[in-house]
C-alpha cells in the first residue's frame, strides 16, 4: 500500500462511523468520499432545500437548526466525528426541515447523495452504521427538545458546551454570545448572564468569543439529565456497532 494511500485510510477514520465498517465494504466507496473544508459559519444546507450530498465529519462540528417561518431558528441537535450529516437520505427523504451549519470550523468527508443511497440499500454494515447514529442522533434531538423547555439557561448552555467537546479536539469552543444565543434560541442577555455565572464559579473562562473550559467535572455537575442521557445513548449505540 502507498504512503498516500495510508494517509488517506487514516483521515478517513478520524471519522468513527466510517472506521467502524469492515474495510472491503468501506473500500467500494472510499474514492466517492471527497476530503472538503468546512469554515466556521458555512451553511451545508437550508431548511426544505434537496441535499446533493452527506458529510462525514473528522474534526469539525455541525450544528442542525430548526428554522421558523419569522426567521428565528434553535439548535436540535449537533454532530462531529461520531456521525453523519443527513440521515433524511437514507429514511426517505430528499430535504429535511433543519439547516445545517458549521459550528467549529474543519473538515468532513462528502459522499453524494446517489451513493449513499445505493450504499444504504445494500443491506450491511454501512446500512447498520448509518440506522445506529439515526437512532443516536433522534434521541438527542428528543432531549433537547425537553431540556430547551423545562431546564434553566446555565444548564441548557452547560448541556450545550459538554457536547460540544466531545466532539473537539480540545477544551475550547470559539463562538460569541450571540452566535450561541442562536444555536439555544436565546437571548444575548441570557447567554452572557449564564456565561457570568459559569464564570464566576470558576467553570469557565469566556474572553473574545472563546470558551475555555477549565473544571469539566464543575460543568457536568452544573448540567441538567440530559446530557448524560444523550451521552450514554450515543456510547451505547456506538459500542453495538463496535462489537458487531
Amino acid at each position: 500500500m502507498s504512503t498516500d494511500a495510508r494517509s488517506s485510510i487514516r483521515r478517513i477514520e478520524r471519522n468513527a462511523l466510517l472506521a467502524g465498517l469492515p474495510s472491503a465494504e468501506r473500500a467500494r466507496f472510499s474514492t466517492d468520499l471527497e476530503l472538503v473544508p468546512l469554515a466556521l459559519g458555512q451553511v451545508l444546507y437550508e431548511s426544505g432545500e434537496t441535499m446533493t450530498h452527506a458529510y462525514f465529519p473528522t474534526d469539525c462540528v455541525i450544528s442542525l437548526l430548526y428554522v421558523m417561518k419569522n426567521g428565528e431558528s434553535a439548535e436540535i441537535a449537533i454532530v462531529g466525528n461520531e456521525g453523519m450529516i443527513g440521515i433524511a437520505l437514507f429514511m426517505g427523504g430528499d430535504s429535511t426541515m433543519s439547516r445545517a451549519i458549521v459550528q467549529n470550523a474543519g473538515h468532513a468527508y462528502r459522499l453524494k447523495a446517489q451513493v449513499l443511497k445505493d450504499e444504504f440499500q445494500r443491506g450491511n454494515a454501512f446500512t447498520r452504521a448509518l440506522l445506529i447514529f439515526g437512532s443516536a442522533l433522534i434521541t438527542q434531538m428528543v432531549q433537547t427538545a425537553a431540556c430547551n423547555r423545562h431546564h434553566t439557561v446555565d444548564q441548557q448552555l452547560c448541556r450545550w458546551m459538554l457536547l460540544s467537546l466531545d466532539r473537539l479536539p480540545s477544551g475550547q469552543i470559539s463562538m460569541t454570545s450571540k452566535l450561541i444565543g442562536n444555536m439555544l434560541g436565546l437571548g444575548e442577555v441570557d447567554v452572557t448572564t449564564a456565561t457570568n455565572n459559569l464564570s464566576k464559579a470558576g467553570l469557565i473562562q469566556y474572553d473574545d468569543g472563546v470558551i475555555n473550559v477549565v473544571d469539566r467535572p464543575g460543568v457536568e455537575l452544573r448540567s441538567c439529565e440530559c446530557y448524560s442521557v444523550v451521552k450514554k445513548e450515543s456510547d451505547r449505540l456506538l459500542a453495538h456497532q463496535a462489537n458487531r
